[in-house]
């Protein structure tokens, strides 16, 4: 990318602080820079070395400033306010983040969002927290392939719906080693989409494949149901 076309698909730092002086009138290059050494934002960079900010690190900026100049909060409880923004949570006053709240899941999810990658991202403290398992019991749901974290250890939206479910059951005496017959069964669903669309070349066809994909789920989910309702009314 040229330095030229870059200038073009965000702003300078000149930009930067003209758009966010009327805000902050404090604000200058140097307060910029220096919340970029100390890796609070991390403005892409063309080959000449010109800073080049694009509309979330505007934004990101923007609360950073917020946060000294509302809540007087020193830069190590910004820096924990932000990785949890980042991992979709919402920091509190006391920069506790929270847990988004459990929904009510009286209709199959939209296809959209069976195939679609979540934004949340919560730590094994957390899920327990949202859940109420502890941390033997996230353990064996783990042990039992019901949880899985990622490579940084986090655990997605989910993960969440998972443990939460998991929680509730075991007020009726069902435990992690009970519920791995639901593990093999998403497994084998899965697969039977994926034999039955066959694999998509990268590049091509990609968004039509994840829109197939998406719409044989929810009618598999839809068929569970079903049968589910059908089996417990006979």
């Amino acid at each position: 990318m040229s330095a030229r076309s870059a200038r073009r698909r965000g702003r300078s730092i000149g930009t930067v602080l003209a758009e966010l002086q009327p805000d902050f009138p404090e604000l200058t290059i140097s307060k910029i820079r220096f919340l970029e050494a100390e890796g609070l934002i991390t403005p892409e960079r063309t080959p000449s070395g010109y800073r080049v900010y694009s509309a979330a690190d505007v934004e990101r900026l923007s609360y950073i400033l917020s946060a000294q100049r509302d809540r007087f909060w020193p830069l190590k409880v910004i820096r924990e306010a932000l990785d949890a923004l980042e991992r979709g949570l919402t920091p509190g006053d006391d920069v506790t983040p929270s847990v988004p709240a459990e929904t009510s899941d009286q209709a199959l999810p939209a296809p959209r969002t069976l195939v679609a990658p979540g934004t949340l991202r919560v730590t094994r403290s957390e899920l327990g927290t949202a859940s109420g398992l502890n941390g033997p019991a996230l353990q064996s749901l783990e042990s039992y392939g019901l949880l899985r974290a990622d490579a940084g250890g986090y655990f997605g939206e989910a993960d969440l719906a998972v443990a939460r479910a998991a929680a509730a059951l075991t007020a009726y005496g069902i435990e992690a080693r009970h519920l791995r017959p639901f593990r093999s069964a998403a497994e084998r669903e899965v697969a039977l989409v994926q034999q039955a669309l066959g694999p998509t070349v990268a590049g091509r066809d990609e968004e039509a494949h994840r829109e197939a994909a998406a719409d044989v789920l929810h009618h598999c989910l839809a068929l569970h149901a079903a049968l589910v309702r059908a089996e417990f009314t006979r």
